[in-house]
């Protein structure tokens, strides 16, 4: 077939493939891996501005929605901050739930 007129029908091409055995696992990696970005990259003011928003969540212990980047994807979780270790720069939330500081992308404060 000709390059201009070839369409790729992308991860639909592969479906017949989920019904063998031992296939569906590989499929849902190739789903897995096709949708990963890269991690946005943060300017240094909004850096202050989550490092301000998070003390002072933390200080006055109200909730924080937090979005956050990890292994190719945005997630998002909520809650109060329980601890913060600064050694290791993790926030450990109330329900036992820990989010890297530096995979934070935005705070808000509930």
């Amino acid at each position: 077939m000709h390059n201009s007129t070839y369409v790729d029908r992308g991860i639909i091409k592969w479906a017949p493939f989920d019904a063998l055995v031992g296939f569906h696992g590989i499929l849902q990696e190739m789903r897995h891996q096709m949708f990963k970005s890269d991690k946005p990259m943060l300017s240094d003011d909004q850096y202050e501005e989550l490092n301000q928003k998070l003390n002072l969540a933390f200080n006055l212990q109200l909730e924080i929605q937090v979005v956050y980047f990890t292994d190719g994807y945005t997630k998002t979780t909520f809650g109060l901050i329980k601890r913060i270790d600064w050694v290791h720069r993790t926030i450990m939330f109330s329900h036992f739930e820990k989010v890297q500081a530096d995979d934070i992308l935005e705070i808000n404060i509930e």
